[in-house]
């Protein structure tokens, strides 16, 4: 890591310069909507924009990467509406139904789902960082995977699953867009039934 910028003060590592990138994105998002500029984040730093370019390749790249880092509060939210659901399928549909109608209300995660970002959503939607996005989605879940039959590898893929479920509603939400219970029954008809196989109570 090079140390030289930073408005005199290098961070101690990398981890410590992404913190501090994710930081500067956060406020130009602020300032500027998803519309903010690698070099604005350059400036609230003091460094070149090279040096941002180091960690993150992209303002799109950056912008997906915030966003993520900003959704703890739409986890939470999630958590609450999934209460104790346990059945494996039952939790899925409404994990992607929720965050399908919560994204427009949540400022950062709207940023990811709202149609207007699908370019940059679909390119990163098997990325590490949005497959660390959806296993903290599963992570609130009160489902015990393993009872289920769900290896490790199985979430995995399933995350990836889940992932590509969301890119293409959000691509396409549907003429009209499927809401409510509707949204539901067609999840739970054509998406519900890919985890069953792995629950031995089913």
């Amino acid at each position: 890591m090079r140390t030289h910028g930073w408005a005199g003060a290098a961070p101690a590592d990398d981890a410590e310069a992404v913190e501090r990138i994710l930081a500067a994105a956060r406020r130009a998002i602020d300032r500027s909507g998803d519309e903010f500029s690698i070099a604005e984040v350059a400036r609230d730093l003091g460094v070149t924009r090279q040096t941002v370019y180091r960690y993150f390749p992209s303002a799109e790249t950056l912008l997906t990467a915030t966003a993520i880092a900003q959704t703890e509060h739409f986890l939470n939210v999630l958590a609450a509406r999934l209460g104790d659901i346990r059945d494996p399928a039952t939790a899925v549909v409404e994990g992607i139904a929720y965050t399908l109608e919560r994204g427009p209300e949540e400022k950062y995660l709207g940023l990811l789902l709202r149609p207007g970002r699908a370019s940059a959503f679909s390119a990163g939607v098997t990325s590490d960082t949005a497959r660390s996005f959806g296993r903290s989605i599963l992570g609130r879940f009160s489902v015990d995977w393993a009872a289920a039959g769900i290896s490790d590898a199985d979430l995995d893929e399933l995350v990836e699953h889940m992932l590509r479920i969301v890119q293409s509603f959000v691509i396409d939400p549907g003429r009209p867009p499927r809401q409510g219970a509707e949204l539901r029954d067609y999840l739970s008809k054509w998406v519900a039934p890919a985890l069953i196989w792995g629950n031995p109570g089913a």
